[in-house]
């Protein structure tokens, strides 16, 4: 495990430890805040070296940069105004 995973690692465990703290502040069972507990690191671990396996050191952030880059560039202006030059205003008067 590399890179970003360790970081999604490191803040989901911290994240769980969290909501272990609310639940047993709560009130809960004890029991019951175990098993959540120990269900959703498990869930943690398999989440984060599945993603690791799939995406590899570099690749979740590939995936999410392919995601906020635009697929087709629009340009909604008529075709004779993209060919016009404009001047500025001290140039013409």
């Amino acid at each position: 495990m590399k890179s970003q995973y360790l970081f999604i690692f490191a803040g989901g465990l911290l994240a769980v430890f969290v909501v272990f703290i609310v639940l047993f502040m709560a009130g809960v069972n004890q029991w019951l805040c175990i098993g959540f507990i120990v269900s959703a690191s498990l869930l943690l671990v398999w989440q984060t070296f599945r993603l690791n396996a799939r995406y590899g050191t570099h690749g979740l952030m590939k995936a999410a940069a392919r995601k906020r880059h635009p697929r087709f560039i629009i340009s909604r202006k008529a075709i004779p105004r993209l060919f016009n030059y404009k001047r500025r205003k001290e140039e013409r008067t």
